[in-house]
């Protein structure tokens, strides 16, 4: 997400931040196909606007699940690879240097949209080839089990995890990808903004050819790291890290993108899920994602609600926790 979209906050949104404040359970935790238990990928743009990276890193320090990968792409708010990539190894470098284990590299991976073809034909799409496509590629085919498959989390374009199934098919069987993106529409779930508007016809691919959960239950990131409580931040490499980012930190919901990384790692967060599918019936929008309608055995779970005091209450325990980095 990106300051330029901060106008865009419009009550449809509204309507999106409502969604985890309330905390009514109405389908639980274990309705999901995936858990703490499964190896991710995290793949995004920046680093700077919300704290995707560092709950990764501490949860896969803490009993989550183990980060497998991080992709890092350009996108139209975020649009210098060469930027993100070096905010991610910032924060990569503190993390180490802090003492958590097993922080893979960040892995840059460019290219534009994906291209519909004129038949639109998902297989007859152009590939683009990237880095990030071929990491999870090559990631699932080593990790995946039946029972465990390997999860790409995103908090951006979906682009590589399409171009991964351009690039070899069967990645679908050994792949579920868990997006912060979309929200709520009319007729009821939309692949759109935020997030499924950089690459609508890689979000068509996505939804009909993988395993996909769609977390759009977005919350107040505000109230994770305040200003007040800087100060108890531990006194290492990350802490210095995550007090210097917090002026960067976006302040509005949608901006949450560690939604997709908490609908996995922190068991009590998702209070909602629904199954659907992607509205093949639907004509292609080259300015946003396909809708999305309920079907019970869909290929689709959407989570349009969780806890919001969970994070916070997770990323303290962690970060408070001398264990978390060797100690």
């Amino acid at each position: 997400m990106t300051r330029g979209r901060l106008s865009a906050l419009s009550a449809a949104a509204a309507l999106l931040i409502a969604g985890c404040e309330g905390g009514n359970i109405d389908a639980g935790r274990d309705f999901l196909p995936v858990d703490q238990r499964n190896p991710v990928i995290v793949a995004n743009d920046s680093v700077t606007d919300n704290w995707t990276g560092e709950y990764a890193m501490l949860l896969a320090n803490s009993g989550g699940p183990p980060l497998a990968g991080i992709i890092v792409n350009p996108s139209p708010y975020w649009p210098d690879l060469a930027v993100n990539v070096d905010g991610w190894n910032q924060l990569i470098e503190a993390a180490r240097a802090s003492g958590l284990r097993n922080i893979p590299d960040a892995t840059p991976s460019d290219g534009g949209p994906l291209v519909r073809p004129p038949d639109g034909e998902i297989d007859h799409t152009t590939p683009n080839m990237s880095a990030g496509a071929k990491l999870i590629v090559d990631l699932s085919a080593r990790l995946s089990l039946p029972s465990r498959p390997l999860v790409v989390a995103t908090g951006s374009r979906l682009t590589e995890v399409a171009d991964a199934y351009l690039v070899d098919h069967t990645v679908a069987e050994r792949v579920v990808v868990v997006s912060a993106l979309g929200g709520a529409a009319s007729s009821g779930s939309v692949m759109g903004w935020p997030n499924g508007e950089i690459d609508p016809w890689a979000d068509w691919i996505v939804g009909q050819r993988f395993r996909y959960i769609q977390v759009n239950g977005y919350y107040e990131q505000r109230g994770d790291v305040t200003t007040a409580k800087v100060a108890d931040l531990p006194a290492n490499s990350l802490g210095t890290w995550m007090a210097g980012k917090l002026p960067s930190v976006l302040q509005i919901a949608m901006s949450s993108d560690q939604v997709a990384v908490l609908a996995v790692g922190v068991p009590t967060f998702v209070t909602a899920v629904g199954r659907a599918a992607v509205d093949t019936s639907a004509a292609f929008d080259p300015m946003t994602g396909p809708p999305l309608v309920a079907q019970a055995n869909g290929s689709v779970w959407v989570v349009p609600s969780c806890d919001g005091v969970a994070p916070a209450e997770r990323l303290w325990k962690t970060l408070l926790d001398p264990r978390t980095f060797g100690r």
